[in-house]
């Protein structure tokens, strides 16, 4: 599919570096794995994932670049996908840092958007997830900074294991990511779920059975974070607006009639 791309003008495009020196003049496909992207923590601790994975603002300013002039304007989607996945293993890391990549990306679209003044920027999200908190206590606020110390995921974390990891190497790794030792019990738990993989924990984008939930809830007992599930919630969700039609936005909508509110912004006749 690559050639066909290719064939029809596409500039195909596999790594960051690849991307940044694209033409803006020619359409451009950007496909740089073949599964979600790595977490933005790994990548800011991985120098190959660095230089191989544009950041989500990166993206967006190209995409940008490369449909602005467009006589007729454009539509573009941006999407922190990730943040999803990582409510789902409860991620603390994942969840932060990528929602933190997409705070950037947001001030990419909006940043353009101030200087097009005919631009509207919509943030929004199709649902809650998992209802991550910060535990009531004394050491609540001194927990949940230390956040800031984690190296990696917990996704890369789990992944360093298998069934013939000893209990020092369990202690070691998390202890190197996450800046605190869990005790042998600890690490006999971790441990015990890697005996029958397939037995063990299920959940969305969890191919491999990890135990993100057991991980998840010994570090609380440090960062303060718990969560409430595994799964999507059905909390209202953000929505906000900047640019023009901005005052269209009600202070709560039902999520079908964002479509709508689109089309009328947009002055697209609604046949529907």
């Amino acid at each position: 599919m690559y050639q066909e791309f290719a064939t029809a003008g596409y500039q195909v495009v596999k790594t960051r570096n690849e991307m940044l020196v694209a033409s803006s003049e020619k359409p451009i496909l950007g496909v740089f794995c073949d599964d979600g992207f790595p977490y933005s923590k790994d990548c800011d601790n991985n120098k190959e994932l660095a230089e191989n994975f544009p950041t989500l603002a990166e993206m967006t300013q190209k995409a940008i670049d490369s449909m602005k002039n467009h006589p007729e304007g454009f539509v573009l989607q941006v999407e922190a996908g990730k943040v999803d996945w990582a409510a789902h293993g409860n991620d603390i890391a994942g969840l932060i840092y990528d929602q933190a990549a997409h705070d950037e990306a947001i001030k990419v679209a909006i940043d353009f958007a101030e200087l097009d003044k005919e631009t509207l920027v919509i943030l929004t999200t199709d649902h809650g997830n998992a209802n991550p908190g910060i535990i009531y206590g004394k050491n609540a606020n001194d927990n949940f900074d230390t956040i800031q110390n984690y190296k990696h995921t917990n996704e890369w974390i789990l992944n360093g294991f298998g069934k013939e990891t000893s209990i020092s190497q369990i202690k070691e790794r998390i202890e190197y990511t996450n800046k605190f030792a869990v005790t042998d019990e600890e690490a006999k738990l971790i441990l015990s779920y890697y005996s029958n993989l397939k037995a063990n924990e299920d959940g969305l984008y969890n191919s491999r059975h990890l135990p993100f939930e057991a991980l998840a809830q010994i570090q609380k007992q440090h960062n303060s974070v718990g969560w409430i599930s595994m799964s999507h919630s059905a909390d209202y969700v953000e929505l906000a607006m900047f640019g023009p039609g901005s005052d269209l936005l009600k202070p709560f909508i039902k999520n079908t009639d964002l479509h709508f509110l689109m089309l009328e912004v947009a002055e697209v006749e609604n046949n529907f």
